[in-house]
């Protein structure tokens, strides 16, 4: 059984910063990509950003490009999520998610096989 468990979320304010964490436990396996994901109050999960494993290559959506940074310890089997210049609308449970197959896309939903809990960010203003 493979376990993702996100750490970090919380109460931020308006152009404040907030780091997120996601450890992999259990059941070792070998990840193509690991993504984050955010879900507002009435909204569909959308895709936040993304990293492959092996390259370390990142990806982005367009609303959160230039203010957050995902990161990658090998060792530790996490993920990071760095969070700057936080803005109302970043308020969203955030869910971690991990893929064991690669795919040329990194932004779908469907194509993860392993997700978090989620974890509350809420940015005041």
């Amino acid at each position: 059984q493979v376990q993702l468990v996100e750490s970090g979320g919380g109460l931020g304010q308006a152009g404040g910063s907030l780091r997120l964490s996601c450890a992999s436990s259990g059941r070792r396996f070998s990840s193509s990509a690991r993504a984050w994901f955010r879900q507002a109050p009435g909204k569909e999960r959308e895709f936040v950003a993304a990293i492959r494993w092996t390259s370390g290559m990142t990806y982005y959506s367009d609303s959160v490009a230039g203010r957050f940074a995902i990161s990658k310890d090998n060792a530790k089997n996490t993920v990071y999520l760095q969070m700057n210049s936080l803005k109302p609308e970043d308020t969203a449970v955030y869910y971690c998610a991990a893929r064991t197959r690669a795919y040329l896309s990194v932004r779908r939903a469907d194509e993860y096989d392993y997700w978090g809990q989620g974890t509350q960010v809420t940015v005041s203003s």
